[in-house]
């Protein structure tokens, strides 16, 4: 297989329309985390999303994740549509960034977002979890419906959300 790099600029609406899509497509997301001994770790947790790509989602704080946030911040996000099937245009995003536990909102209501999803959530309901917010810094969308086939699209995040193309790679599987 050979990666070969684009040179075609993906615009910043199409970005976000892809970004957008891809968020939506499951309520779950893949938490990777970098632990005090520099290992990896990972957890799943439902989550919910800021049109400025702040992802949102519940933890209880002494979990491995979240004290693995409290040291460290550093933290990669993966959202996929898990109905996809092999052989078939597939679709998913990553993100890369920082996370907090959320004491008081800033910019952004994370309790209002988390809501806006999931429309059942009681905030008093959960008093042994806290919100976590995350940033990102980077993202890279891969949809090959949207952007092609085996077409990874990476980008910056700039304030207020903007999306700054980076580069897009294209993976052969005829070479």
């Amino acid at each position: 297989m050979a990666v070969e790099q684009s040179k075609q600029r993906v615009a910043e609406a199409r970005m976000r329309k892809a970004a957008q899509r891809l968020l939506e497509a499951s309520t779950l997301c893949a938490i990777a985390t970098v632990g005090p001994d520099a290992s990896a770790y990972v957890n799943t947790a439902y989550f919910a999303f800021s049109p400025e790509l702040e992802i949102v989602w519940m933890s209880e704080p002494h979990a491995q994740h979240s004290r693995n946030i409290q040291a460290q911040g550093t933290v990669a996000i993966a959202v996929f549509d898990t109905t996809q099937s092999w052989g078939k245009p597939d679709r998913g995003i990553q993100l890369f960034g920082s996370a907090r536990e959320v004491a008081e909102p800033d910019a952004v209501d994370p309790k209002a977002i988390y809501a806006s999803r999931f429309p059942d959530y009681q905030p008093g309901e959960f008093t042994a979890y806290r919100l976590y917010a995350f940033r990102p810094r980077r993202i890279k969308l891969f949809d090959e419906r949207e952007l092609g086939g085996g077409r990874f699209v990476s980008a910056r995040v700039e304030d207020g959300g903007r999306r700054a193309w980076e580069s897009t790679q294209v993976y052969r599987s005829d070479a």
